[in-house]
């Protein structure tokens, strides 16, 4: 049963208090690695037909944070509101990995950028046109900040940064999309994204993180033997969106002409991602994305947006099979530890300065198995007193161990595929010679 509307904002409003007297600490980037990047994740309430507000009253942006969230929250129109997510999907970029992706405004840190934080609101501003510096919204915190590496190698690629914004306007923003980068926009209630029946899941192409050099034929070979890798997945119910008319794509032209049958073909094969290029498709949240928010979705009642999250497995059935025995265990020691209770985020009383130095914790396995490329999330550097591989946050404690289980899993899949082909032919082969004899 989904959560009521009313009420929810209360929670809400208890969230973002907490975020902004315990902000997570920063994460230095690892060796060797120098980028950083940032995503904002915009909050609105939406105000319902029953409770309208009746003035335009805007809030004394001078009180501190906690003041004007008591403010904003206490109006009856933010009581009786429905809030929501602003999300992007990407525009159909060739050779972006993130192509027709839903994500958060953000991106690449550039050297002018005071902060990571600066990043985040000149990403928003260049993307959509939101301006996050502006009265009518309150930069409440950040969330757990974590190292992204490739997707299946320990090679780190970025430390990505989310902070949280809420706008107390009541009324939609005007934005400005960027057509290079922004496809549409669309407003999300948190109702939508905690619901347990708009769960679902993304398949997705791996046969290219195998044969990066193989060509056609090899990719074409590993998807037939391994399938599609099944990720969990959340469809999103709009409750307002914009389109991009200008993005590329976003409109058919008459004189597009038809893939052939063999291009179909070759596409198929050659796809990253299922159905990426359908802009029909519904429209789904899952990846990097995904484990940020659902950190952030955990923490409101009733607190099961990462129960509800599916570990990631293949279409193939045997090979399905063999990764559900083999990380059995590991699955439930990791729901466990997620059960224990809330991760703490080390922050000293000031809520500014990091209880202890964060520093990569070392650890008896790679910590850095899950990437941006859908493979989960990446790895959080901070400190923890629950865990030995830095992975305080939510997502991070189930994913915990879990890629080097899977990567066992393939191993044991190709050698019982070895053997059960080996068999089939030996069998066949005797059977041939006994007829010819």
């Amino acid at each position: 049963m989904d959560p009521p509307t009313s009420g929810l904002s209360h929670h809400l409003h208890d969230v973002l208090s907490n975020l902004h007297r315990r902000p997570f600490p920063h994460v230095p980037n690892p060796p060797a690695c120098k980028k950083r990047a940032s995503v904002a994740l915009i909050l609105r309430v939406r105000p319902t037909y029953e409770h309208w507000p009746t003035s335009d009253e805007t809030l004394d942006s001078s009180l501190p944070v906690e003041d004007r969230l008591i403010e904003f929250f206490a109006q009856p129109w933010v009581q009786h509101g429905e809030p929501e997510v602003l999300f992007i999907k990407r525009a159909s970029r060739v050779g972006d990995r993130w192509t027709g992706h839903v994500a958060l405004p953000g991106g690449k840190r550039d050297p002018e950028d005071e902060d990571d934080k600066a990043a985040a609101i000149r990403e928003a501003s260049e993307e959509i046109g939101f301006d996050l510096t502006a009265e009518d919204c309150i930069s409440v915190g950040n969330l757990p900040e974590r190292v992204v590496t490739t997707s299946w190698g320990a090679l780190p690629l970025m430390v990505l940064c989310p902070f949280v914004f809420l706008t107390t306007r009541c009324d939609s923003p005007t934005l400005k999309l960027q057509p290079t980068e922004v496809a549409s926009t669309h407003w999300i209630p948190l109702r939508a994204l905690l619901s347990p029946s708009l769960r679902t899941v993304e398949y997705v192409d791996i046969s290219q993180r195998f044969a990066r050099q193989g060509g056609f034929l090899s990719r074409l070979l590993i998807r037939s033997l391994m399938g599609w890798m099944q990720f969990s997945a959340v469809r999103l119910v709009p409750s307002e969106s914009q389109q991009c008319t200008s993005a590329p794509g976003s409109i058919p032209e008459d004189h597009d002409d038809k893939p052939t049958l063999v291009q179909r073909f070759e596409s198929w094969c050659l796809s990253s991602q299922a159905g990426s290029g359908d802009r029909n498709r519904p429209l789904l949240l899952w990846g990097l994305t995904l484990g940020v928010l659902a950190d952030f979705l955990d923490m409101l009642p009733p607190h099961t947006a990462v129960q509800l999250w599916k570990y990631p497995t293949f279409t193939i059935p045997d090979l399905r099979f063999i990764c559900a025995i083999l990380t059995y265990q590991l699955r439930k020691r990791n729901m466990l530890l997620l059960k224990m209770g809330p991760r703490p985020n080390d922050t000293a009383t000031d809520g500014e300065t990091p209880a202890r130095p964060v520093i990569p914790i070392k650890s008896t396995h790679e910590p850095n198995e899950v990437g941006i490329g859908g493979l989960g999330v990446g790895t959080y550097y901070g400190p923890t007193d629950l865990t030995s591989d830095g992975t305080s946050y939510a997502v991070g404690i189930l994913l915990r161990g879990y890629y080097q289980r899977l990567r066992v899993a393939i191993y044991v899949f190709l050698a019982w595929r070895m053997a059960v082909g080996s068999a089939a032919a030996i069998t066949a082969w005797r059977i041939l010679r006994r007829r010819l004899e």
